[in-house]
């Protein structure tokens, strides 16, 4: 587990500019310091932060790949920030919490956390989920140059598109066959509005209705309130189309 009562030490390992670089956001010195060090250590170039305030001048100056960031700060809490900083930006958010509260951990992948890790927590623990998120969005380059995404991100939800698999968080949400061939449609095309009859055509025997059937049980899989969709949006007299991060 990551002691916070160590000496801490600066971080002096010498990282390739394409590491991948991680904001680190805890108002906890030691801990800032130890998991600049540890990470450091493991391949990543890190910059610190004691608060959002902080955090938003090092965003003002830097890229980076991902963030990892505490809840219980003073001034804005990780909550806050993160649900502020998700409506501008689509850079992966591992967040730290003291409270082991399931009510939090829903509330901040409904805000668009991509993982959540409970204090004390096993370095390597850190590290793997470190990684994982940051492999599973490699979406920018592609979605901007009209190739297809590998993955499409909206709200909690991460869909991989070659695998037709669906993720929230660490749960797998098992689709049909149909279900994931309208979701695939959709992703590939995601902010545009797909017309009913190109999403009935791609199913063998369907037609408009069925879409909607289907287009009705993927709701109640995904959105919070399936009578007010967030993500899976009608558009009258036309078709559907998906709401994503980046659409």
């Amino acid at each position: 587990m990551i002691e916070t009562e160590a000496p801490a030490k600066p971080v002096r390992k010498i990282l390739p500019d394409e590491a991948p670089h991680v904001l680190v956001v805890d108002d906890d010195r030691r801990l800032r310091e130890l998991l600049a060090r540890f990470l450091g250590d493991n391949g990543y170039r890190v910059t610190t932060a004691a608060n959002a305030a902080e955090a938003d001048t090092r965003l003002g100056h830097l890229v980076f790949d991902a963030i990892v960031l505490d809840v219980m700060m003073p001034g804005e809490n990780g909550f806050d920030f993160a649900r502020r900083f998700r409506s501008a930006s689509a850079v992966p958010i591992l967040m730290l919490t003291a409270r082991a509260d399931g009510k939090d951990r829903i509330n901040g992948l409904e805000i668009g956390v991509d993982d959540y890790l409970a204090k004390p927590f096993e370095p390597r623990e850190l590290l793997l989920r470190l990684g994982n998120i940051l492999k599973r969005t490699v979406v920018v380059e592609t979605a901007q140059s009209g190739a297809r995404p590998d993955f499409v991100r909206f709200g909690p939800f991460l869909y991989g598109l070659a695998r037709g698999e669906l993720r929230r968080g660490e749960d797998t949400i098992r689709l049909t066959e149909r279900e994931r061939e309208i979701l695939t449609a959709l992703a590939e095309r995601a902010g545009e509005v797909v017309p009913r009859e190109e999403l009935a055509a791609q199913g063998s025997a369907a037609n408009d209705r069925t879409v909607d059937v289907q287009m009705n049980r993927l709701r109640r899989k995904i959105e919070r309130d399936p009578a007010d969709p967030l993500y899976l949006q009608t558009v009258r007299g036309v078709g559907y189309r998906l709401l994503t991060d980046r659409a």
